[in-house]
């Protein structure tokens, strides 16, 4: 015989109210039938996906998912992924909050009316008014090609990506090495060429060739680099090796959706060792 609940029983069995039980009923959730005076009366199974529901419920999805699993139209586990991942960018968006938070609580109140997104710009701001705070840097294109621009619908790896580009601004000795580099870029009489991009044209083929940095070979390669070159410019290809430099093209890569940037390393790398062996 089949063994019918009330929905007061279902209630003790379940844990849930009444209401919530008769709140699920009505939008099909979990099938009740009718007795003859009208009460509601529940099988066997309905202890089981209400215990389900109220599961899913407090892992924030919505009815019409519920339903979904209910009725099979998704597996669990494509529902599971699926909210696992809206769940990390939901971390992550905190993330940005936090850092906001960390970055008032040090340096004073959030100005009136400013959000939190606006906050977020602000940070990115000031870096880019630290690096390119020179007149010979004030150019659109050199400030757009460093300009993270989050679009109004990031994917969760954008968010990543952003929330980490917010912390790595805030480290003023990537401040500060930024700055040095960025110094390569200003106009001089007659022009120069940016030297990291001679160095990866120069040394990149030689470097991925396996030419020994002590060679005859990376001699010529270091001569013809340098020529003209102040010692101190050279200095600052130790900043170009700095990897923090190119996980910031990379984070800002993803953020804009550009092409993955060229890692420069191994070529600055080789140079170095090949300048030292000079």
């Amino acid at each position: 015989m089949k063994v019918l609940h009330s929905i007061g029983e279902l209630a003790r069995l379940t844990g849930l109210s009444v209401k919530a039980i008769r709140f699920y009923s009505d939008r099909g959730l979990v099938a009740a039938e009718r007795t003859s005076a009208g009460h509601r009366r529940y099988g066997p199974d309905a202890v089981a996906r209400l215990d389900l529901v109220r599961t899913l419920r407090e892992l924030g999805l919505d009815l019409a998912t519920i339903r979904r699993v209910l009725d099979h139209e998704a597996t669990l586990a494509e529902v599971a992924a699926a909210h696992a991942e809206a769940l990390a960018a939901r971390i992550r968006l905190l993330g940005l909050h936090r850092a906001v938070l960390l970055a008032v609580a040090e340096h004073g109140r959030l100005p009136e009316g400013m959000t939190l997104v606006h906050a977020h710009r602000q940070l990115i701001d000031d870096f880019l008014h630290t690096v390119l705070n020179d007149p010979g840097l004030d150019d659109p294109g050199i400030r757009r090609s460093l300009t993270p621009e989050l679009p109004a619908n990031p994917t969760a790896e954008q968010l990543a990506a952003w929330s980490e580009l917010l912390d790595l601004v805030q480290d003023t000795d990537f401040r500060a090495r930024m700055r040095r580099l960025a110094d390569d870029y200003v106009w001089a009489t007659p022009p120069r060429r940016d030297l990291v991009a001679l160095v990866r044209d120069k040394a990149g083929p030689a470097a991925a060739a396996g030419v020994d940095p002590a060679s005859a070979e990376a001699g010529r390669i270091v001569a013809e680099v340098t020529a003209g070159s102040e010692p101190d410019r050279l200095a600052r290809l130790a900043d170009a090796n700095d990897p923090r430099r190119d996980r910031y093209l990379r984070l800002l890569a993803v953020i804009n959706g550009w092409a993955p940037p060229v890692d420069v390393s191994p070529a600055v790398d080789w140079f170095l060792r090949a300048l030292n062996a000079a």
